[in-house]
């Protein structure tokens, strides 16, 4: 994907996120599970009929859903039994593009210290303007760049 493209991947999904940004979604304390199949007033042994499974499968899966060992499928299956849908997401706290531009800014911090610290063993350190200056080229530079070297430790 080239860096435009990446961009604008960041752009649609931040917009499609945004509705989920910020709300608070209180599980129930006994898991989403067993929340929704009391609150409909369906037994174990119902949702199980209604899901083709053995009994036994519901409270396993309520307990795994508490203890997050649950599957996504599982989780799936059993809410369309109940005649609802799982959703599933991955929220970022912040916008994708704040993110990228957090990592490429660590990275240019991380590669100035190494560079800032040669050049000082060798007497020629930059000070001040010159520093700020060369650690935004570098920030720009890795924002123009293929997302993933952002990523890597080296």
């Amino acid at each position: 994907m080239s860096p435009s493209q990446a961009i604008l991947a960041r752009k649609n999904l931040d917009r499609r996120l945004a509705t989920l940004k910020g709300e608070a979604v209180a599980v129930p304390p006994r898991g989403w599970l067993k929340g929704i199949r009391e609150a409909l007033g369906l037994s174990t042994r119902q949702l199980a009929s209604r899901m083709g499974a053995a009994y036994s499968r519901i409270s396993a899966m309520e307990k795994a859903e508490v203890t997050g060992a649950i599957t996504i499928k599982s989780m799936r299956e059993a809410a369309e039994a109940m005649g609802c849908t799982f959703v599933y997401a991955i929220v970022p706290t912040t916008s994708l593009d704040d993110i990228v531009r957090r990592q490429a800014t660590h990275k240019a911090e991380v590669s100035l210290g190494r560079l800032h610290h040669t050049m000082r063993l060798e007497n020629q350190a930059m000070e001040g303007e010159d520093l700020a200056n060369e650690r935004q080229r570098i920030i720009a530079e890795l924002l123009a760049g293929p997302s993933r070297r952002l990523w890597d430790d080296k």
